[in-house]
């Protein structure tokens, strides 16, 4: 089944690319300091903010791999959209504006505000290095299985190519317009995305008289499974395991989302903390609106495209989205959906690129190496050369990877985050015993427990499905560990820290202070 011209797909690609490289380069001029390359020297509003988060946070897994997921399952794909969306109230509640008032540059700068500094800032920065490889590695691979479909290039080398292109032009973003240029990319790039979503959906509701109930009932006409895709429990509910592990999904999905080092970074380029907070009720809201709409767009792939045509395309249940497009629009549409897709996938590793260098530059090399004495235009540029490194590490995975589960990849980069990042940041803003032991051994104790218990799982070995399908050395049922790893960080974090006699009152009080009230903090000690 072939869609659309991929001349045109490819035309409107190179078009955003073009695009946003003439914004990157404007942008470049007034990126001459640290500052400025990290967060963007806080010049960004709330909204603007907001809708980079939600440019960042839109991958796509969630454009492509929800819709799909909806299609196939209803209901059970829907709880993707739950989970990813309640979130977010967790980093608005207790995450976004202490985090702000906090920090500086990275995640390690609160995690470290009142500990030993090199101990805190390593694991921060081999947690944040950790999330930000999986994360690279499931949209590299998302931009390698689905370019047979969106532009009718086929073949792993082909892929393979594609998958290097994007890498070579996520390095372009980062290493001519830091983070100025990323957050310019990501809101143009949420923009196109949310536009052309919404524009689908209110396509699929006028040929059903705008009746969402019209929608469902197509859906359950033509769907193998008939009324059972509007009930939960389709996907997950054929064991007892299938249901635990669903349960150690939404953790990893609800929790993961306030330790996302690429998103937290985000709460930084504001210049107060009461802008962070606005710019994280902007991406409520838009993330919202989005996942409203994969509703209707799922279900209406349902019947418009058919799940057995889905399950037959490159890319199975992640083309659906631009299958889709092209039941609905035709060849423009499915040429913009197409773009959007590619420049989802940009968009997001860009993002992602910049936190893994600035997090080695600033945490690594100026907080361990130099003790904090590094020269600034120095540590710009090992952040620079650094973002080269993981563009190439990540294109060579990605490649690899082309033919995984990308989901898979995902989720494993949301449990380390909610196992590894959650419990030190919270209880580093939250708990005033906390100190370094009880830091380290949560990151490094939560980030190796979500490793070893995905390694050991059925993801990897022992089923069809597995990343390794000829062998079997898998001894934990589930599929997702964050229903242990998490917990057990939150343990770790509390049993270091008690076992511990280090405490500094004095820091400590500072750090409260300056997280509830922005005292002391950029831009606010001139009020104070």
């Amino acid at each position: 089944m072939e869609f659309g011209n991929p001349v045109l797909n490819i035309a409107i690609f190179l078009a955003f690319v073009i695009v946003t490289l003439v914004v990157v380069i404007r942008v470049s001029r007034t990126t001459t300091s640290a500052s400025d390359f990290y967060h963007g020297g806080r010049v960004f509003s709330g909204r603007q903010n907001g809708i980079a988060i939600a440019g960042d946070y839109l991958s796509a897994a969630s454009f492509l791999g929800i819709v799909g997921a909806v299609a196939l399952y209803g209901y059970d794909g829907l709880l993707y959209s739950v989970g990813f969306l309640v979130a977010w109230l967790v980093a608005l509640l207790l995450v976004a504006e202490p985090l702000r008032n906090t920090g500086k540059y990275t995640m390690a700068d609160v995690l470290s505000f009142r500990m030993r500094q090199r101990p805190v800032r390593t694991a921060a920065a081999t947690s944040t290095l950790a999330v930000t490889f999986f994360y690279l590695l499931a949209q590299m691979a998302g931009a390698g299985a689905l370019v047979s479909l969106l532009i009718g290039i086929e073949g792993r080398v082909s892929q393979s190519i594609v998958i290097a292109v994007v890498g070579v032009v996520m390095i372009a973003y980062v290493m001519i317009g830091g983070m100025k240029g990323t957050t310019w990319v990501q809101i143009i790039k949420a923009v196109l995305l949310i536009t052309a979503v919404g524009v689908t959906t209110i396509w699929i509701l006028a040929l059903n008289g705008f009746s969402v109930s019209a929608v469902l009932g197509q859906a359950v006409a033509s769907h193998p499974e008939g009324e059972a895709i509007l009930e939960p429990m389709l996907q997950y509910g054929t064991s007892g395991a299938t249901k635990l592990g669903f349960v150690s999904l939404a953790i990893a999905l609800v929790f993961g989302a306030a330790g996302l080092p690429h998103v937290l970074m985000r709460f930084y380029t504001v210049p107060t903390a009461k802008e962070a907070r606005r710019s994280v009720v902007w991406a409520i809201a838009l993330i919202g609106f989005f996942y409203l709409c994969t509703l209707v767009l799922g279900f209406g792939a349902a019947y418009l495209v058919g799940v057995d045509t889905i399950a037959t395309l490159p890319g199975g249940s992640n083309s659906a989205a631009p299958a889709l497009a092209y039941a609905v629009g035709g060849t423009v549409l499915m040429g913009i959906i197409s773009a959007v897709a590619f420049a989802t996938i940009l968009a997001v590793v860009a993002g992602l690129t910049i936190t893994a260098s600035a997090s080695f530059a600033h945490d690594i090399y100026n907080g361990v190496i130099k003790r904090g004495e590094a020269d600034p235009k120095k540590e710009v540029a090992v952040a620079r050369r650094t973002a080269l490194v993981i563009g190439g590490v990540s294109i060579v995975g990605g490649i690899l990877a082309a033919e995984q589960n990308v989901a898979f990849l995902v989720s494993l980069a949301f449990a380390i985050a909610a196992s590894a990042n959650l419990p030190s940041i919270l209880y580093s803003l939250y708990w005033k015993r906390f100190n370094t032991r009880g830091s380290v051994w949560s990151i490094y104790g939560g980030l190796a427990s979500a490793l070893i218990l995905i390694t050991f799982s059925p993801v990897v070995s022992g089923s069809e499905t597995a990343m390794i399908p000829g062998a079997d050395f898998a001894w934990f049922p589930l599929t997702n560990p964050a229903i242990i790893s998490v917990p057990l960080g939150f343990f770790l974090g509390w049993l270091g820290s008690v076992t511990s006699s280090e405490h500094d009152e004095l820091k400590q009080a500072e750090m409260e202070v300056r997280s509830m009230t922005g005292a002391g903090s950029e831009k606010s000690t001139v009020a104070h």
